[in-house]
């Protein structure tokens, strides 16, 4: 199995497929702490992480906007006092692709050190 912290984020093609049963089958497992939801028929990869305060939580927050820069693929980020949501799903395919599993385990990774 590909370790998803190791791997980049690609350009999905407009009009491109998103990932397949099977692909989420075997990346799934690498982000436990994720649920997988369904927003006005498109799939999305979501969870919230605590903190013990506002600052903290917007440390994590302007990380992770440093790791949708350097990945060129942008979440849905909600700050608040002591928990941040982070959201990622892939627009111009309107549903999960890789670059979503990739960018949640990297999330994981930034929240854990």
């Amino acid at each position: 199995m590909n370790d998803l912290t190791k791997m980049n984020c690609t350009e999905p093609k407009k009009g491109g497929t998103h990932i397949t049963s099977a692909e989420i089958d075997e990346y799934y497992p690498q982000i436990p702490e994720w649920a997988i939801v369904e927003v006005e028929g498109v799939k999305q990869l979501t969870r919230q992480y605590s903190f013990p305060n506002f600052v903290s939580a917007l440390e994590f927050t302007n990380k992770i906007g440093e790791l949708a820069e350097a990945e060129d693929h942008h979440p849905s980020i909600l700050t608040e006092w002591g928990k941040v949501t982070l959201t990622w799903w892939t627009h111009v395919v309107k549903g999960l692709h890789l670059n979503d599993f990739i960018t949640a385990a990297k999330s994981d990774e930034i929240y854990s050190k």
